[in-house]
């Protein structure tokens, strides 16, 4: 924005009016019509709710909820045969217009695989899509992330700040790629200088990036949770336990720290060709959480409180994506999240997505977790891989 401008130039909402598939995981075919409300699906375990939502979850970068192989979402026939592709496509109301996203995997008789994603009937990359489609989701598998390795936090970190940056995905997968490289010649005992030199200068011009990436997603993250009202989903205080996040939190320049980080790997060649892996770098990175009216380290609190603080977490950040200039409003995906809440703490969850003004997706498996939604939401019941409108 234009300095002293006080043009309100934020996107207007982003939501999914139209979901089709077409052998997708247990869906042969399905077209699903929305018209802009939250969605709620409910159903048995193991009727397709998730993979309902997994499929939304593959139009923003990355491999979906379930990061799952592109191949893996293909259905299988009762006979357990593959079909020969999958598709699924989309129609997105974007404010004042209309649309369309597709993406689908053909695979030949080789075995081969193609991908192809489409905006609007022109080629174009999955990472593109994100431009338009900034998504945010909370599964079961998350619930113990505040317990659990590093590893954990820092994959709900950098989903977290995929929604801000989509270019953060090819820049992690541009510093993997690298380091796996990187890697592989430190293994072989007398690896070329020059090369090795190529590699580290790639990790340390991603690296950057995803170090400034995550730092500003945080600073507005943390932002949106203290201005959020006290109530049923607590507040917390976010701090990232990595040294180039910290430089960029002092205003480093991303050149700098690109300078630091190849410095940091030059230096640590020998180190880590003893221990067989790269030691030190933003693919070590930490997340620390404190539920903050108790002043607890998230890894301390109840098992409740963690599923309270993920959801406040969730619920900030989809603020913060909403009040940044350049961003559309996000879209949430809310697997079983109201099955562990009391009925107070849902009705707050069911007003708190009303007020963001976006669309979210909430799966369940009984009916009456959505009573309090009110008409504010449509309500599907899903079987088999069969879903009708409720």
């Amino acid at each position: 924005m234009i300095e002293g401008a006080a043009i309100d130039i934020r996107r207007p909402h982003v939501r999914l009016t139209r979901l089709a598939l077409r052998d997708f995981r247990n869906y042969a075919t399905l077209q699903l019509r929305l018209d802009g409300r939250h969605v709620c699906l409910f159903g048995a375990n193991g009727s397709g709710k998730t993979n309902l939502m997994e499929a939304v979850s593959m139009l923003s970068p990355g491999r979906g909820l379930r990061g799952a192989e592109f191949t893996d979402l293909i259905r299988r026939d009762a006979d357990g045969r593959l079909a020969r592709s999958w598709a699924l496509s989309a129609d997105v109301r974007d404010g004042d217009l209309d649309r369309k996203l597709a993406l689908s995997l053909e695979r030949d008789d080789q075995g081969r695989s193609k991908r192809t994603a489409r905006l609007d009937g022109v080629n174009t990359s999955q990472n593109d899509l994100g431009e338009l489609m900034r998504i945010i989701w909370l599964t079961p598998s998350m619930d113990r992330v505040f317990a659990g390795p590093a590893g954990d936090r820092r994959r709900f970190l950098d989903r977290q700040v995929l929604a801000h940056f989509p270019s953060h995905a090819s820049a992690g997968a541009a510093y993997e790629k690298a380091m796996r490289q990187r890697n592989a010649l430190l293994e072989r005992g007398r690896a070329d200088p020059v090369w090795l030199d190529a590699l580290e200068l790639g990790m340390a011009s991603a690296g950057a990036a995803m170090a400034l990436h995550r730092i500003d997603a945080v600073k507005v993250m943390q932002e949106a949770i203290l201005a959020r009202p006290e109530g049923a989903f607590p507040k917390a205080l976010i701090d990232l336990d990595g040294a180039f996040e910290n430089r960029a939190a002092d205003g480093a320049p991303l050149t700098d720290i690109e300078q630091e980080i190849a410095a940091q790997l030059r230096e640590n060649r020998a180190r880590d060709q003893a221990a067989g892996r790269t030691t030190e770098g933003v693919h070590r990175t930490d997340m620390r959480v404190i539920h903050a009216p108790k002043g607890l380290p998230a890894d301390q609190c109840s098992t409740g409180e963690q599923k309270a603080l993920l959801i406040g977490l969730i619920l900030a950040n989809a603020q913060a994506l909403f009040e940044r200039d350049f961003a559309p409003s996000p879209l949430l995906l809310l697997d079983e999240a109201a099955a562990h809440l009391d009925s107070d703490r849902r009705a707050a969850l069911y007003d708190e997505l009303t007020a963001l003004g976006g669309q979210a997706w909430l799966t369940g498996t009984d009916r009456s977790l959505f009573d309090a939604f009110g008409d504010r939401a449509q309500r599907f019941e899903v079987s088999d891989g069969v879903v009708r409108e409720d």
